[in-house]
């Protein structure tokens, strides 16, 4: 997911932006959505890249897991589709819902809002920048359909009648 060196979160913006290049007074972004609006930043604002952003564990009190780690884990279990919308769900839905995926993360260091930012930044990226996430659950479907197809058993062909020569 090297991609999520290149989406950060702006502080005080909702969304998601693309960090395109860095001018003399801070960066020029674009926004992660059909609009594709593009913006200086200043050098003043909190700009938070994605890859730097990790998730406390319960393990050790340094333990954390990337976010890229987590996006990764979070499409394997739901593959694009929550079962809830994040931002008008009840806090106990998005402690469950982020225990589902990672059990073992740490309830007191992890608050309900930041659980709403990381699956609404999830279902941007899964939206608008597809590529950063693997196929294969789709792959592997196919991959299964094909062999059933092929133990089907076959017609055998007639040959073909010759044509009497003229």
């Amino acid at each position: 997911m090297e991609l999520l060196n290149e989406v950060a979160h702006i502080s005080g913006k909702p969304g998601l932006f693309k960090v395109l290049k860095p001018t003399r007074t801070g960066v020029i972004v674009e926004t992660l959505d059909a609009a594709k609006q593009k913006s200086v930043v200043g050098g003043q604002t909190r700009i938070s890249v994605l890859k730097d952003i990790s998730l406390y564990l319960a393990d050790h009190q340094d333990s954390t897991l990337p976010l890229a780690d987590l996006f990764l884990q979070i499409h394997a279990k739901f593959n694009g589709s929550l079962p809830l919308e994040p931002k008008k769900a009840a806090d106990a839905e998005l402690y469950a819902i982020i225990a589902e995926v990672v059990p073992n993360y740490d309830s007191d260091r992890v608050f309900a809002s930041d659980i709403k930012k990381i699956l609404s930044w999830y279902l941007i990226l899964f939206t608008h920048v597809p590529e950063l996430f693997p196929a294969k659950v789709e792959k592997a479907a196919k991959v299964e359909k094909e062999p059933k197809a092929e133990k089907a058993p076959k017609a055998e062909k007639k040959p073909a009648a010759k044509k009497a020569a003229k």
